[in-house]
């Protein structure tokens, strides 16, 4: 299926764009980010936590505009033209 990751801060500095169009069969968005820090390795712990049940940090990953803890989180389920938007944690005072 295609869809459109889009990245925002470091997670564009280490994708080196900020609009990736993507190629994927994983099925769940759990898998495409499994899928994104193998491809991107400087995301590698980022986007998925070591236990692999949860988003890292507070990172916050939408897809169409909808965070995905407000769907199915890790088990929400892909399909063809989304779009998923990967913002990473800020900190600061």
């Amino acid at each position: 299926m295609q869809l459109e990751c889009v990245f925002f801060g470091p997670f564009r500095e280490a994708v080196g764009r900020k609009t990736v169009p993507h190629e994927t069969d994983a099925a769940t968005i759990g898998e495409l980010l499994l899928e994104l820090e193998a491809d991107y390795p400087s995301l590698a712990g980022e986007l998925v936590a070591g236990d692999g049940a949860e988003l890292a940090g507070d990172t916050v990953v939408t897809i169409d505009r909808r965070h995905v803890t407000q769907l199915d989180g890790l088990e929400t389920r892909l399909t063809d033209d989304i779009v998923v938007r990967l913002v990473p944690s800020v900190y600061g005072g």
